[in-house]
């Protein structure tokens, strides 16, 4: 009660600082679930940054509601018969925030940033990048060390977003501070744990479609409250509002729902080979693991914690996703093989578990149901609830055994496994190395045929099962509430919140 008290009272204290905003024509404000980390395309990671992105850094290409790629910056693609050239048309006549004209040059800049910087989260999404030339001024072509599949899906996120070379040059490693790339909107300010401000870019490519003048991302990490923010008035959108809040909000006058199945997944990471913390029974014996997921039932936590809307899974793509794996299903809970593996394993019990648990109210209830059950079979489990930014600190210092992690999902498979299980790779939290895995994973990069794909996918996944570093428990909804007076909303199934074509009504 008093965490809850705590924010309703600072979103209160807030309230005479946006009511201004609050009534102005044009000016809208949008509740997110976390602060994103920093805002440099080439360096983030977090969903809720992405949100930001949308409004503030388009790319090369997007996706529409049936996943289908289409143009943004870019205006077509070919691809050589071998697979291993990609030639990328431009659209001309498109600026900077800063002026700065987005050229073949500067597009070229802008991956080669991706793939070089040092600290890039975009390296491994583009590492089969041989190099990026500049053939006219709006053409580029792409040489590839081998046939990449996923290049285009990747272009539609951060690793075909555009920044400005000439203030990436001059900011160098502050460039998150202050963004300049051509998305609709420009940067204005941010304040941490506080807003982030953008407002309309008068030079956009396609201003015709951008009606709102102004856009106050604001953090409140309590869904309740970002709710009740929004009720009131004081928010126009929230992002990922409570499965258990579906009702209420659908019977809420002057408020609309728009949801979609999430690309993603939510799992929990295992720490199998980063420091002290993987000695453990739990990362140094894939037995445990085996017995750590044989006493989860997802049915039952989709059930408990979200009405039953979120889908049970344990792969990396969702059941209903194309490139799911038929021959390995959901697992049910098996409590007694939980504890013969155990057993097996000769591990003194209860096995503690160091539970690393970002600082959400629903994930922090799926936490909770995993300790009861788990705790069933032989598991002390310890949660340790940490802000979200944090988390990914303490787990890239390997300072967990368990670690409850989302991903918000891409439109080719590849986008949800390569970065989180090949060896050395940057979301790799759990320093999982497998060499069939990484043989298999990187087969299906170079395969355009879907069975070929499906084949080499099956290889990693039954690997992955038995090695299990990471345990992938459900699919999410995406859930986004807003106002009435916001018009035009759609909502793609990547779950980032696109506000060109949005108006304010009244």
């Amino acid at each position: 009660m008093k965490t809850a008290f705590r924010y309703g009272l600072a979103a209160l204290l807030a309230a005479p600082l946006f009511a201004g905003t609050a009534m102005a024509q044009g000016a809208i404000r949008i509740g997110l679930a976390e602060d994103p980390d920093v805002l440099d395309p080439t360096l983030a990671r977090t969903y809720v940054g992405r949100i930001v992105f949308a409004s503030i850094c388009d790319k090369l290409f997007d996706i529409d509601e049936k996943l289908n790629v289409v143009p943004q910056l870019a205006l077509s693609h070919e691809t050589s018969a071998d697979g291993k050239t990609v030639t990328i048309k431009l659209r001309p006549g498109v600026k900077f925030h800063d002026g700065e004209p987005l050229d073949a040059a500067a597009a070229k800049y802008s991956l080669d940033r991706h793939r070089t910087m040092n600290g890039s989260f975009r390296r491994a999404e583009l590492s089969q990048i041989d190099s990026v030339d500049v053939v006219d001024p709006t053409t580029i072509r792409i040489t590839l060390k081998a046939p990449f599949s996923p290049l285009i899906a990747q272009l539609t996120d951060r690793a075909g977003m555009m920044v400005s070379p000439k203030a990436a040059q001059e900011a160098g490693d502050r460039f998150g501070q202050k963004p300049v790339c051509a998305g609709p909107y420009k940067f204005v300010e941010r304040v941490q744990q506080d807003r982030i401000v953008v407002e309309k870019f008068a030079d956009y490519w396609d201003k015709a479609n951008v009606h709102i003048d102004r856009i106050t991302y604001v953090p409140i990490t309590d869904s309740t409250v970002r709710l009740a923010n929004l009720k009131s008035g004081q928010l126009d959108l929230i992002e990922r509002a409570l499965a258990t809040d579906i009702k209420d909000i659908r019977a809420t006058r002057g408020l609309k729902l728009a949801t979609a199945s999430e690309l993603g997944y939510q799992g929990i990471t295992i720490n199998v080979g980063k420091g002290d913390a993987a000695k453990g029974p739990l990362g140094s014996d894939p037995r445990v693991r085996q017995a750590f997921e044989a006493a989860i039932d997802r049915e039952a936590i989709s059930q408990v914690v979200f009405n039953g809307e979120f889908k049970p899974g344990n792969q990396w793509v969702n059941p209903e996703n194309a490139f799911y794996q038929k021959s390995i299903p959901v697992p049910k809970r098996d409590v007694a093989k939980a504890k013969k593996l155990l057993a097996d394993a000769g591990v003194k019990t209860p096995v503690p578990v160091d539970f690393m648990v970002p600082n959400n109210p629903e994930t922090r209830q799926v936490a909770e149901v995993v300790q009861a059950m788990t705790a069933e079979a032989g598991f002390e489990v310890k949660i340790r609830v940490t802000e979200f930014a944090t988390s990914l600190k303490e787990a890239e210092a390997g300072n967990y055994q368990a670690y409850m992690l989302a991903w918000s999902g891409r439109t080719d498979p590849d986008g949800n496994i390569q970065s989180f299980a090949s060896t050395g790779a940057p979301n790799n939290y759990s320093a999982y190395s497998n060499k069939d895995v990484d043989d298999a994973l990187n087969e299906a990069r170079t395969k355009n045929a879907m069975p070929e794909r499906m084949a080499a996918y099956k290889r990693a996944a039954e690997q992955l099962a038995k090695d299990l570093p990471i345990v992938y428990i459900y699919h999410r909804l995406v859930i986004i509430a807003h106002r009435e007076r916001i018009e035009g909303y759609r909502q793609m199934p990547d779950g980032l919140v696109r506000v060109v074509g949005l108006k304010v009504k009244g």
